[in-house]
């Protein structure tokens, strides 16, 4: 693991979201944000127009988040206390993108059917042209298959150096997803029978 200044961290930080695709005006879920890696730098790029929602278990660090939050002037981050489990609150179709930066294994998510569960949660939350972007930590090998599995399909896999637990750098593969979308099924009124 590499470590950099804290000021060098930041800008990695808005490197790796622009790469993955967050833009401005978007609503953003950063899932098991932790203490605002990702969720500070996603705020910025979003901008007053859009959101960033954090969702973490951990109060603390929520605490901590949303401090820095509003030392930086930052008033688009909605904080999303939860137990752990797969549920999240939010509408159906409301979320530009969803970030799963290292917690998309079976330390958080210990079954296959949590994982599952998880993912159908993150594609009822998602627009039609939603992104799910993964880093998949402790399980590179799992995760793709899982996430196609559950409707998604793999847009792209990008090499990049991301920061791990706040302060260090890892390399790793980002994985982006957008969702298949289901077809309804249709039926014909004449072919009922009565």
């Amino acid at each position: 693991m590499l470590r950099e200044s804290e000021h060098s961290l930041k800008a990695r930080a808005f490197q790796v979201l622009e790469r993955v695709g967050i833009k401005a005006s978007q609503r953003v879920l950063d899932f098991g944000c932790g203490s605002g890696t990702y969720t500070i730098p996603a705020a910025k790029i979003v901008g007053n127009r859009g959101k960033v929602y954090a969702l973490d278990k951990d109060e603390g660090v929520l605490d901590d988040l949303m401090r820095t939050a509003d030392s930086a002037g930052l008033t688009n981050i909605e904080r999303m206390d939860t137990a752990g489990g797969t549920q999240i609150a939010l509408a159906s179709g409301s979320v530009d993108a969803v970030l799963l930066f290292d917690v998309f294994h079976d330390y958080y998510f210990s079954s296959l059917d949590e994982r599952q569960e998880l993912l159908a949660e993150i594609y009822r939350i998602l627009k039609s042209h939603g992104l799910l972007s993964v880093y998949p930590k402790h399980m590179e090998t799992e995760a793709k298959d899982e996430i196609e599995s559950a409707d998604f399909s793999l847009e792209s896999e990008r090499p990049a150096t991301l920061i791990h637990e706040g302060k260090n750098l890892e390399r790793g593969q980002i994985l982006n997803f957008k969702k298949k979308l289901r077809q309804r099924a249709i039926t014909d009124p004449a072919s009922k029978n009565p």
